[in-house]
């Protein structure tokens, strides 16, 4: 199986350098575009280094918008998902699996602003009660997808990016009253888990 690497400069508006959205694992940077043969079709496959994850995916060019992959956010989109967090948390009374299901699904569309849902929806500040481990683990796979695009945007560190999210999620009052309100209304819900969780 030859493979050629190509300076080629732009695919289906795409070009290498440029960093990317692909939905299933966050932001990643097209390294190269490819030329593979395989039985005697040319295939042209963009390479996207995710480097967090240590990970290289090969994605052919025909298949670019079937996966979703997008350009980062402007400017105006991250303004707005920055927005989105200082909002009032909206938890819905469904059991947890069928919201943890929901959760994940925003996570992995790729869609910014759904991404800064979840982050908003499973925010605890200090006060409030600890998470159990499966909202904990959804909050930061949420908080690390959202933190690391928009690090790309604004070309900052993610731990930057990080601040900016939580200083945004801590500026409204209104949210801490409403999210004691819908913590202590969860809390005896999820009262059982948690202390299984904690045994």
């Amino acid at each position: 199986m030859a493979t050629t690497a190509k300076k080629a400069a732009q695919r289906q508006g795409f070009k290498t350098g440029e960093h990317i959205v692909y939905p299933a694992h966050g932001v990643g940077q097209i390294t190269a575009i490819e030329e593979q043969n395989v039985a005697g079709f040319s295939l042209e496959l963009l390479v996207i280094s995710f480097e967090q994850d240590k990970m290289t995916l090969r994605v052919p060019v025909a298949k670019i918008p079937s996966v979703g992959m997008r350009k980062l956010s402007d400017a105006a989109a991250v303004k707005k998902a920055l927005e989105t967090v200082r909002g009032r948390p909206r938890v819905k009374r469904t059991m947890w699996s069928r919201r943890a299901q929901e959760y994940e699904a925003k996570i992995n569309s790729g869609d910014l602003i759904a991404i800064a849902e979840v982050v908003r929806d499973l925010y605890r500040s200090e006060s409030q009660p600890e998470q159990s481990y499966s909202e904990r683990q959804l909050y930061e796979a949420a908080l690390d997808r959202m933190s690391r695009e928009i690090a790309a945007v604004n070309k900052t560190s993610e731990t930057e990016a990080v601040r900016q999210i939580e200083q945004n999620l801590a500026k409204s009052e209104s949210r801490k009253a409403a999210a004691a309100a819908a913590a202590a209304e969860t809390d005896s819900e999820d009262d059982e888990d948690t202390q299984e969780e904690a045994a």
